[in-house]
Formats: C-alpha cells, structure tokens, sequence
C-alpha cells in the first residue's frame, strides 16, 4: 500500500461521517428535524381545522417566513460576525420556549388561529438568524473536501426524518390530540443542544470573523454582481422556494377535497414525498461538481413532474410522481447549496447564504398567500399545476440568459483576437480579415447546448 492510499481522504456519500465534529453535529440535528416535521404537519392541520381554509394556511406560512425576507440580508452578516455556534444554541433555547407556549395553549384547548399566527411570526423571526448560521456552520464541523457530502447527508438526513416526524404526528393528533405534538416537539429541542455542547475546539475550523463594514450588504452585493453562475443559482432556488415548495398548501387541499382524506392522508403524501428526498440528496452527495446545466434541468424537471402530479387522476400515480417530485427538489437543493458554499470566499460565505436563504425561504410571504388563494379559488389541482409550471420557466429564463451571456462573451474574445493581431501589410490584413470572418462563421454555427456549457 502506498503512503498516497493510505492518506487518501474518504469519498462518497457518508464521507463527512469521517469527522467527529460533523457527526455529533449531525445527531442532535436528526433529533431536532423529527420534532420540525412533527410540527410541520401539527401547524398546517391545526390553522385548516380552526379555519377551514387554504388562504389561512398561506397566510401562516408567509408570517413564518415574512422575518427571512425582512431581515435575510442583514442576518448573514450576523452569522459572519459572531460565533456560529453561540447563535444556534440561542436558536434553539428560543424555539424551544415558542414551541413550549404553543403546546400549552392548544392543549388547554385555548388555542384560536392568532395564537398560530403569532407563533409562525415568532418562529420565523428566530429561523431569520439560524437559518444563515446554520448553513454556513456545516463548514465548520466538515472538513473542506467533504463539505459537498456534508451538505448532501443534510439533506438526506433531513428529508428521511420526514418518514419518521409525520408518522407520529399522525398518531399523535389521532390519539392524544395537536398540542402534544408541539409537546414533543419543544422537547426535541435538547438534541441539538447537547451536541453542540459537546463540540470541542479541535472539531470545528471557524472561519475568521469578518470585520465590522458599515456597508457589508452592498459589498455582498458588488461581489455578487460580478458572480453572474451564482446569481442565477440563487435566483433559481429563489423561483423554487416562493412558487415550488407550497407543498403545506397544495398537499394539505390534496388530500382533504381531492382525495377526500384527513391528517394520515396528508401525513402519507409527505412521507411518500420524502421517501424521493432521501434518495435525491444522497445522489448529490456522490455527484461531483455540478455543471449548471445539471441544475437547470433538475430545476425544470421538478417543475414538470409537479405539474403532472396536480392533474394524476388516481392516488396511486399521485404517490409515484410526489416521490419523482422528492427525488428532483432535493437533488436541485443539495447541488444548488453546495454550489455556491463551495464557489464563495470564507469572510462572505454567512452574508451569500443570508441572502441564498432570503431567496429560498423569503419569497414565501409573496408565494404562499397567492397559492393559497389560487387553491381556495380554482381547487387544489390548479394552484399544484401553478407551483410546477413557474420553476419550469424560471429554468427556461435562466438557461436562455446564460446563452446569450455566452454568446457576447465568445463574440467579445473574437474581436478582441482580430483587434490584436499585428497588421502590417495589406495581405496581412486580408488574411487576418478572412481568419476573423471564419472564426465569426464558426461561433455562429455552435449550437446553443455547447454554447452553454
């Protein structure tokens, strides 16, 4: 065995699972994400069974999100700041004080939808500051050659607790009532917590505090602009977020006036959708860099097969595209975060992802209460076929800029080329012309996905 075997970093999926700081992180992490996606069910089914309404549960997830898109630009200045790790464990303490609130007041049975209201408010204020210092925490606890692996088992690991959070949100609602859900829910809380407690110096590399600017969103801003392939990534996570993922909205109408089913209806189509989650992430954790073609198609593809589940006439071809579904939203997700953490310098990385998630989560309150009252108009089946067709054309606005981009790029470099060539003598000159004009014939000629590449 050679010395380069056996320093060989570990490759795959699980490869992140190398490094303890990353796997402690982790299992605090898989605890907390069972008790969101118990909540997650808990909170949409309550504000549909207090107001018997699809407009109410848009409403409830813009004020979950409402925070994101008033302060994203601002909280990721924050998480480069600070330690990352001091804010998520305020983070958590927080969430696990809201929840607790919550639970007591709907197991009292005093529970009225302003309660929730005021709870999605809450909540989404906090995820305002944790949602930036996690992404770019993941950093810190995985070694930088893993770091697409990590992402990706993020994901994963998210997406599968989604088989197991429903479930019991299910039975829980079933037997003991919603208020018990967001019981254990608070109780979850203590994962995470004890993990990163339990994270010693030596596990984590904490990227430099950036310094104080007094104008540290426009400098994000400058950088961004001129970082066209992450621009038009975060653009795309941004069309899928506000449009794509109103999935409490659409699914919740699915199953009740659809299928004509209750909370365990709804529990399924999430796990089913989650099912393809898994599997999506891991794929991109084995992918190697994405080109972005990869990401405008996976990106058009989601949009298409959710369309196509909005008009599935049977359950049974419902459930398959929901997992088709799955499989193309977190493949897009995991590729497209990883992406741009890994294209970013380290002193930007919390401000680009502070703004990465004001894209993908601030968009909501713009997005949800217009699906929400698409659905409550025309019924279920419309608003679903809206969320799949606009990621699809904001895939087809994307890959139609990049071409033109292309193209003034290659017809800029020509003529810079012809400009510079040393014309000495009137045949110099022609032969120079005629290099040029075939050189402007040949780009003329290439096709639109070579150019694109």
């Amino acid at each position: 065995m050679t010395t380069a075997e056996v320093i060989r970093p570990p490759r795959g999926a699980f490869a992140a699972l190398a490094s303890r700081g990353y796997r402690i992180y982790l299992a605090g992490q898989s605890l907390a994400n069972i008790g969101t996606w118990m909540q997650s069910i808990a909170q949409d089914w309550l504000v549909l069974g207090l107001t018997h309404s699809s407009t109410a549960v848009g409403v409830t997830m813009a004020l979950q999100f409402l925070p994101m898109l008033a302060f994203g630009a601002y909280t990721g200045v924050v998480a480069d700041r600070l330690p990352r790790r001091r804010i998520l464990l305020t983070t958590q303490t927080l969430n696990a004080a809201a929840t607790g609130a919550l639970a007591v007041i709907t197991i009292a049975g005093a529970v009225r939808p302003a309660a929730v209201y005021a709870f999605a408010l809450a909540s989404g204020l906090i995820f305002a500051f944790d949602g930036p210092a996690r992404q770019a925490f993941a950093t810190e606890v995985a070694p930088a050659g893993q770091l697409r692996a990590a992402i990706a088992l993020n994901a994963a690991v998210f997406q599968s607790t989604r088989l197991i959070g429903p479930a019991i949100a299910s039975l829980l609602i079933a037997s003991v009532g919603t208020g018990w859900v967001f019981a254990v829910n608070a109780a979850c809380y203590i994962g995470p917590t004890i993990g990163l407690l339990r994270l010693r110096p030596s596990d984590l590399t904490p990227a430099p505090a950036a310094p104080r600017e007094p104008r540290a969103v426009r400098t994000t801003a400058r950088y961004l602009r001129g970082r066209p392939d992450i621009l038009w990534t975060i653009f795309l996570v941004g069309m899928l977020g506000t449009f794509g993922l109103n999935f409490p909205i659409v699914l919740t109408a699915m199953a009740k006036s659809t299928f004509h089913g209750g909370a365990g209806t709804y529990g399924l189509f999430n796990i089913v959708l989650a099912i393809g989650s898994a599997s999506g992430a891991l794929l991109a954790g084995t992918a190697a860099h994405p080109r972005p073609r990869v990401l405008l198609l996976l990106a058009a593809s989601f949009g298409l097969a959710q369309a196509a589940a909005a008009i599935a006439p049977v359950m049974a071809v419902f459930l398959t595209l929901l997992v088709v579904m799955g499989f193309l939203n977190l493949a897009f997700q995991a590729m497209a975060n990883a992406s741009v953490q890994l294209a970013v310098d380290p002193e930007l990385r919390g401000r680009v992802m502070g703004l990465y998630m004001l894209a993908f989560i601030g968009g909501t309150p713009i997005g949800a209460p217009i699906i929400g009252a698409l659905t409550n108009h025309f019924g279920a089946r419309a608003g679903m076929i809206i969320c799949g067709a606009v990621p699809a054309l904001a895939a087809v606005i994307v890959a139609a800029a990049r071409i033109r981009r292309r193209g003034a790029e290659q017809a800029h470099s020509t003529q810079t080329l012809c400009g510079q060539r040393d014309l000495r003598t009137v045949g110099s000159r022609e032969v120079a012309g005629r290099e040029c004009n075939v050189e402007r014939r040949e780009l003329a000629g290439r096709s639109p996905s070579r150019v694109t590449e």
